[in-house]
């Protein structure tokens, strides 16, 4: 009796045993993608418009960015009834642990001129934000909050706000 109790606990674990000494390779590339949202609800994308109107002088439109590769978002702003004076970022931090923990320090900004209208841009870039997760985790993305400061215009007035994000090797 005991010789078949043996035969059956050895029959039992040898095929265990066998299938945890196997081994798998996996391969597999993830694409370079640089996205923009200016609200959780809105659709990921590379660029954002937004049409702004107002009396305030000072706007701040804040932005989630996502990158698994390095970055470059120029801003540019547009209006016929305001004048821009700055354009710049108000406030740049992170939402949680899945962004890497160097983004803040290195960002670029680089304000520039419009050579046609004269008008202030924004280049901001940098390398990876996050460090894992999708385009939906609500914990991979650099939150940043743009600046507009206008010359006070008579009244009310309309602008429009063009993102476009690029990735960067």
């Amino acid at each position: 009796m005991r010789c078949l109790l043996t035969l059956i606990a050895v029959g039992v674990f040898v095929p265990a045993g066998v299938k945890a000494q196997s081994s798998v390779i996996m391969k597999a590339t993830v694409s370079e993608i640089v996205v923009l949202s200016a609200s959780p609800a809105s659709a990921p994308s590379n660029t954002v418009s937004l049409v702004l109107s107002g009396d305030d002088q000072v706007v701040r439109v804040p932005l989630l960015i996502r990158s698994n590769t390095g970055f470059k978002i120029s801003a540019t702003f547009e209006s016929k009834t305001a004048v821009l004076s700055e354009l710049s970022v108000d406030n740049v931090r992170p939402t949680g642990t899945l962004v890497s923990p160097q983004i803040v320090s290195a960002l670029h900004l680089n304000p520039q001129l419009d050579p046609d209208t004269s008008q202030p841009l924004l280049v901001l870039s940098g390398p990876r934000i996050s460090l894992g997760g999708t385009l939906n985790s609500p914990n991979n993305a650099m939150e940043v909050t743009l600046l507009i400061r206008l010359t006070p215009p008579a009244g009310r007035w309309t602008a429009q706000l063009s993102l476009v994000a690029t990735k960067q090797l």
